[in-house]
């Protein structure tokens, strides 16, 4: 009797069949799997909703997703000037005399006028800090009762920055962006008055403490807008990571900071509860619990995810990407051009 193993049966030819058809099926989920990574991979934020902050340091050239209108560069028709002109009321009138006659060399003193050629020059006046010394008189009765003068409003140490100086930091440092040491400088460069950096933090508070009324107004003008574009963005706060909200119109502009992306942030920002007119947004999923707004996705994104497919099709080839893309682009000059002109959109071209 033999002591060799007994040999594995046989499979059947269904079973040859089916082991084929399922070694079918893993190899078509690998292929996709590996697809779907390297199109991962091959992301970036000019082809998807990624920030530029992501792409490290091989980050693609930038590309714009505009495209060629044939106009020339510069301002087009239509366009509101800043060309300075001059103006009748300057501050100072210099009057400059010719010399000798340029023909014979005679002089021209007590000569007729022939003509005034006008030539301004616009430009600041001398940077100087402006001090006012208040005076608070003490008086004493005859009673022998002293009563000193009630300071100004405002005036209420006995050296302080004034309303200008304040104004002129909170610009430069909330406005402008510089940080409180290069905002310091500036003042301190440009202008002899010396600040610290605590001093701008100082002054920063104050002013963000008297916007009460003004952020509530502003909520509301938001809240009653037909459009707002809404975004958030991350930012680190005492090395913790915050988020940026934002909601816009084309005129007004609210900015808040909060712990959440999601809802906690955005009802914190308080314009998208009860919402009834149109958001724009980047399909962030949050937005879409929001359910009284009428919901658009920024074309800016739109564009980026086209470019995606684009950038996927073979080279040479036409791409549906590519046409929708130019009709998006096109319908947004269209916009542009009537917002800019002030006449309704042209029904044809629209079409």
């Amino acid at each position: 009797m033999s002591d060799d193993p007994p040999a594995p049966p046989v499979p059947s030819y269904d079973e040859l069949a089916a082991l084929v058809v399922s070694l079918q099926a893993d190899l078509a989920r690998a292929l996709a799997r590996i697809a779907e990574l390297e199109a991962q991979v091959a992301k970036t934020s000019r082809n998807s909703a990624k920030p530029p902050s992501s792409d490290g340091l091989a980050k693609p050239p930038p590309k714009s997703l505009r495209k060629k209108t044939g106009r020339r560069p510069g301002g087009q028709a239509g366009h509101p000037g800043s060309t300075l002109c001059l103006t009748d009321e300057p501050d100072v009138r210099l009057r400059h005399e010719p010399g000798p006659c340029s023909g014979c060399g005679a002089s021209l003193a007590g000569r007729p006028v022939a003509r005034v050629e006008r030539r301004q020059v616009f430009d600041l006046p001398e940077l100087r800090a402006h001090v006012t010394e208040h005076e608070l008189v003490e008086r004493v009765c005859g009673c022998g009762t002293p009563t000193k003068a009630a300071a100004p409003d405002g005036v209420n140490a006995p050296v302080q920055y004034g309303p200008r100086v304040t104004a002129a930091a909170v610009y430069l440092y909330a406005g402008q962006f510089l940080s409180k040491d290069r905002t310091a400088t500036a003042l301190a460069e440009l202008v002899g008055i010396p600040l610290s950096a605590g001093t701008v933090a100082a002054m920063t508070a104050r002013a963000a403490a008297d916007l009460t009324g003004f952020l509530t107004a502003l909520r509301d003008l938001l809240a009653g807008a037909e459009v707002v574009g809404a975004d958030e963005t991350g930012l680190r706060v005492a090395g913790k990571l915050h988020w940026v909200h934002c909601a816009r119109t084309g005129k007004y502009t609210l900015i808040d900071c909060h712990p959440q992306r999601g809802t906690g942030g955005i009802d914190a920002l308080g314009v998208l509860t009860g919402f009834a007119g149109v958001v724009v947004h980047d399909a962030w999923a949050a937005y879409d619990t929001y359910t009284s707004a009428t919901h658009q996705l920024c074309v800016a994104h739109v564009l980026r995810e086209l470019q995606a497919i684009t950038d996927t099709a073979p080279a040479g080839t036409w791409c549906w990407a590519t046409q929708a893309a130019d009709a998006l682009v096109a319908l947004h000059r269209l916009t542009v051009d009537a917002t800019t002109t002030g006449t309704p959109v042209d029904p044809k071209p629209l079409a």
